[in-house]
């Protein structure tokens, strides 16, 4: 089956949370979709640094008239949120993604994290005991339909308001396909951007780790790379 945008659903009306959407990956997504006319709502630790940002990207040039963009504490973004992006360090993944077990209850979540480490020979995947950082997130919240898209997505690129096209696709592993059409169809709101279902979220962890190879090749030929798969 070919890749038909056509066939998405509207998600227009749904607002986007991003807790740890002050750091470069959260603000770079906050400030595309809000780009797109989607509302989005800024999470942080702390809600004057989330109000801080939440204005900043507000006056990025390139956002609609009206662009509905707030900031505010971490669990009250994700109570007022219909999907919510996790988007914070992995040092603090657990301990952020566990207080938030109740207000995420029954939200979608898509979590971009990728658990790498650092030393002179450059980036590498982390062990995680749960298999993946978005297998963590779902182990944390039970109640929540949780997915793992948008890791290799540059931040660079996503906050370029000189670019209009990111020509890339989004990797999603889920257990619910309905999730594949709706995060898809968020993706799809970036020009450029493709949702493609890549399995189960037993998957995640290769497409975490792959992560590592993009900073690698990033750094060796001074580039933005990404993923763009073929025949689809």
């Amino acid at each position: 089956m070919a890749y038909d945008a056509s066939n998405l659903p509207d998600v227009s009306g749904l607002t986007v949370g991003i807790v740890g959407g002050t750091g470069d990956q959260g603000r770079g997504l906050a400030y595309r979709f809000a780009r797109a006319g989607q509302a989005v709502l800024i999470g942080s630790r702390s809600a004057e640094r989330a109000a801080r940002s939440a204005a900043e990207i507000a006056s990025s040039p390139g956002l609609p008239v009206g662009a509905s963009i707030g900031g505010a504490a971490n669990e009250e973004i994700a109570r007022r949120s219909d999907v919510v992006v996790i988007a914070v360090p992995w040092d603090g993944h657990a301990s952020i993604v566990g207080t938030l077990a109740e207000p995420l209850a029954g939200k979608i979540v898509v979590d971009c994290v990728n658990p790498l480490g650092f030393d002179k020979h450059g980036p590498y995947a982390l062990a995680v005991e749960e298999g993946s950082a978005a297998q963590q997130a779902a182990a944390l919240l039970p109640q929540s339909r949780v997915c793992a898209a948008f890791n290799h997505v540059s931040a660079p690129l996503l906050v370029d308001p000189q670019i209009d096209r990111i020509e890339l696709d989004v990797l999603i592993c889920t257990e619910e396909r309905e999730l594949v059409g709706i995060v898809g169809a968020l993706a799809a709101r970036i020009p450029g951007m493709r949702g493609i279902y890549a399995g189960r979220l037993r998957n995640a962890h290769q497409i975490e780790a792959l992560t590592a190879n993009l900073i690698a090749i990033n750094k060796r030929y001074q580039a933005h790379a990404g993923i763009r798969v073929t025949d689809l």
